[in-house]
């Protein structure tokens, strides 16, 4: 029988927990709220207990920004960080304590790059690059078949952006930036503009089309690069019926045929769904302690 791996999609609203298998089957999962970390990590380790099992390995995608270099002393914790309570919190280190067993941590956009190109939409591929468009943008990607990783991991929702001329007068929501990506396209930066959701707009608002065309000027970005096989577009805000379609368009035009590949082809939505997170957890650890 093949042995366990306790996941963890760690994300700043709930985190996802559940116990693998290196077949990628997911035995059980279960939703705790994200609350504080004195609460929501020991909540996460109990159900973990509960479930009987001797974990092989543990698998962590978590929201960041997060401390990757294991010759500090700060590896596998939040930095610095919007989220109430979290700042400097130890993610890693509580589930190695409780579990005695190798603990695989990273963000959670690189998770799910790395599950998308082995398992997903990026799979065959020799690159594959993960964006995420939600309450926040992240990216992670995959060259060669190793996450790409400098001083720590890439941030790439927070590149800055040129303006699309009809929303010239907004300032930007991001806290540290104002007008990069995250502060332009993420869901609260939308909200902040026009009081709804992208997806509760009226398909011929503005919106549509100022998001649409952020993101196929990030994706150019991203080409200029990377040039990856795959661009993956996920998160909620990705969700919004013909937005994927939007962007394509918009960035064939950004492009102006100089790239390699087409946007069509280029630039596509996640095929792991709901499961993106916790199949990610289990692609880092498979890294650390788990056969492949």
């Amino acid at each position: 029988m093949p042995e366990k791996v306790a996941l963890i999609e760690a994300g700043g609203t709930k985190f996802i927990v559940g116990v693998g298998d290196a077949t990628r089957r997911i035995h059980a999962r279960t939703r705790i709220d994200t609350t504080r970390p004195d609460e929501t990590i020991p909540a996460a380790i109990d159900w973990l207990r509960a479930q009987g099992a001797a974990y092989a390995a543990v698998g962590i995608a978590s929201f960041g920004p997060l401390d990757l270099d294991r010759a500090s002393p700060k590896w596998g914790h939040i930095t610095r960080t919007t989220k109430p309570h979290w700042n400097d919190a130890d993610i890693a280190g509580p589930f190695a304590r409780a579990f005695g067993c190798p603990v695989a941590i990273d963000t959670d956009v690189n998770g799910a790059a790395l599950a998308e190109w082995k398992w997903g939409a990026g799979q065959g591929m020799n690159s594959a690059l993960y964006l995420t468009v939600g309450t926040g943008v992240g990216g992670g990607a995959v060259v060669g078949g190793r996450l790409i990783h400098g001083l720590s991991h890439p941030e790439m929702g927070h590149v800055r952006m040129p303006r699309h001329p009809a929303d010239a007068g907004f300032a930007g929501h991001c806290p540290f930036h104002g007008d990069c990506l995250e502060g332009l396209a993420a869901g609260p930066s939308i909200i902040a503009r026009w009081g709804a959701s992208l997806s509760e707009l009226p398909d011929d608002h503005i919106g549509h089309s100022v998001i649409a065309w952020y993101l196929a000027q990030a994706a150019q970005t991203f080409q200029a690069i990377l040039e990856p096989a795959r661009i993956i577009l996920g998160g909620g805000v990705m969700g919004t019926p013909g937005l994927l379609d939007r962007v394509r368009a918009e960035a064939a035009n950004a492009a102006a045929g100089y790239f390699a590949g087409t946007p069509g082809d280029i630039i596509v939505a996640p095929a792991l769904g709901e499961n993106t997170g916790l199949l990610g957890a289990l692609a880092l650890a498979e890294g650390h302690g788990l056969p492949g």
